[in-house]
């Protein structure tokens, strides 16, 4: 498998296929590369150069006992488009994968980016605190690490089949090949890592981040989103983004690039050639 080793001697798997523009994916947690294979498929056919890797402790990538943190996330979403030496790249990141797409921005810079896309992403930050008082309470990410813990095969069942996909709303029919891989991708990886990854997804605040992005970047998140809720998040970060394009999907739950991946994939096509 291709794996490249981080500063800090991680290894990090990545997929790597076809050629022109590169357009890179970060991934939601606890997932791995596999969850952009509607996405890598599409753009691959289209003429692009498509980049993934699994984050560390997820999927095919070392599961390491360190490192679960944003900087780490970023500094090796950096390690990968060093080593492969990637220029005027569009990066796209879903749910966690977004804030490591801000957090690489701000941290890295900009001179390999062209474009940038958040779906469905968890900045600007997801816990409530006196200064972000809509968001979602500490109990809320307490309450996931105690099932985590508890029986993480039942936990992630439990959330592909109910708020990922919306499965749980009224007249939604759930996808069991959808669940299934969600669960496949989801046991894959490291269960340390996926537990203290809660705390970084929660908790990391990327305000700061935001402001210093300058490359063109689309905004999408569903208006139904149930783990990462619409009103705090895609409209303030939208708001912090230098040059920010906001758009809304109608009913769209959290993992609208697999479940509505005709709509994301066109959308994602019509703004990277814009």
């Amino acid at each position: 498998m291709p794996t490249i080793t981080s500063a800090d001697g991680t290894e990090i798997f990545y997929k790597d296929w076809g050629t022109g523009q590169p357009i890179v994916f970060s991934h939601g947690w606890p997932l791995s590369s596999d969850d952009w294979d509607s996405q890598m498929l599409f753009f691959v056919r289209n003429g692009y150069r498509v980049v993934a890797h699994d984050r560390r402790g997820h999927g095919r990538s070392e599961q390491v006992a360190t490192g679960h943190d944003m900087d780490h996330y970023a500094d090796d979403l950096a390690a990968v488009t060093a080593h492969l030496d990637l220029h005027d790249a569009v990066h796209i990141g879903h749910s966690t994968g977004g804030g490591e797409v801000v957090r690489y921005l701000a941290r890295h810079g900009e001179s390999r980016v062209a474009k940038a896309v958040l779906i469905s992403a968890i900045p600007p930050l997801m816990l409530q605190t006196e200064a972000n008082p809509g968001g979602l309470p500490i109990s809320v990410f307490d309450g996931f690490r105690a099932q985590l813990a508890a029986n993480r095969s039942e936990f992630y069942l439990a959330v592909a089949s109910g708020p990922f996909y919306g499965f749980n709303r009224d007249g939604v029919e759930k996808r069991e090949a959808l669940v299934r891989n969600w669960w496949r991708q989801g046991m894959e990886g490291g269960a340390l890592a996926h537990y203290e990854g809660i705390k970084v997804w929660s908790e990391t605040d990327f305000t700061e981040d935001l402001k210093k992005i300058t490359v063109p970047t689309l905004v999408m998140h569903g208006d139904d989103d149930q783990v990462v809720p619409y009103a705090d998040s895609a409209p303030l970060s939208a708001r912090l983004l230098q040059n920010s394009t906001l758009k809304t999907y109608p009913g769209f739950p959290h993992g609208m690039p697999t479940s509505q991946a005709d709509v994301i994939n066109a959308d994602l096509l019509e703004f990277i050639k814009s």
